[in-house]
């Protein structure tokens, strides 16, 4: 009995689907996080009989056919590109991305990742990093005696010193935009990894190539909508619960077979 694969298949789904809500939910919280969605599409189909084909007893077209689908199989697990809203953490070093793109970071291996995450740091050597320590591209050192920093919406890393009116260049941030950010590899830490399906990274200074601005002393919340995501849980659940009750079905039909004399 086909049903019982076919419920099997539709159980695995929605167990997916539980699993990418919850981790939404437990990403509520997380800087610049995006919400999941879990996508999947039908099985194959058994031809039992082709539409259009002709039947032999009377030489007539048949105008549908009889075709048996044997379950569903995950498709995907999109990311929603959608911007959080940002919230004012008055701190020198928190970067909030207003728009497109992300931020690059050079991991210890040397490879390169991306991030909104803008919540950076100070390194015993003054280098600018992330909450992980990992350098953010291009490099931008602070001086030890640095009164304060300021960044403006290009990305140009400003230093006010006690003896001087007069603030010092240091450095200026990128952003990076993807043909298909979507493609991007998420590998944890709120960092992702350039794939064959992202395309190649496009750097350029930030407002400009349709990316969008940085602003100084804000962070980008999670775009997590808990309200669509407890919704989505609760069909989840009654999905898995209605293939439990088809194998229930199928397995007593199975025993009233087997019962016949």
């Amino acid at each position: 009995m086909r049903a019982l694969k076919i419920a099997a298949t539709g159980m695995a789904a929605q167990q997916m689907r539980v699993e990418t809500i919850s981790n939404n939910l437990a990403n509520m919280s997380t800087t610049g996080y995006n919400a999941r969605r879990a996508e999947f599409a039908d099985l194959h189909y058994q031809q039992y009989a082709r539409a259009g084909t002709i039947n032999a007893s009377d030489g007539t077209v048949l105008p549908t056919g009889v075709q048996l689908g044997l379950g569903v199989r995950p498709a995907a697990v999109s990311i929603h590109l959608q911007q959080g809203a940002l919230s004012a953490t008055n701190n020198d070093l928190d970067i909030a991305i207003d728009g497109r793109g992300y931020l690059e970071v050079t991991l210890p291996s040397g490879q390169a990742a991306y991030t909104r995450d803008g919540a950076l740091k100070r390194n015993a050597e003054g280098l600018i990093v992330t909450s992980d320590g990992f350098s953010v591209a291009p490099e931008v050192v602070i001086p030890a005696d640095a009164r304060s920093i300021s960044i403006n919406a290009d990305g140009e890393v400003y230093a006010y010193f006690a003896d001087a009116a007069e603030a010092q260049l240091l450095g200026q941030f990128n952003l990076v935009g993807f043909t298909n950010a979507k493609g991007l590899e998420a590998i944890g830490s709120n960092l992702f990894t350039e794939t064959e399906a992202s395309g190649a990274p496009v750097v350029s200074t930030p407002g400009q190539d349709g990316l969008g601005i940085l602003r100084q002393g804000y962070l980008e919340d999670s775009s997590v909508d808990a309200v669509r995501e407890v919704t989505e849980l609760i069909e989840a659940q009654r999905g898995y619960e209605l293939n439990a009750k088809v194998i229930t079905a199928a397995d007593q039909m199975l025993g009233a077979t087997t019962q016949i004399r």
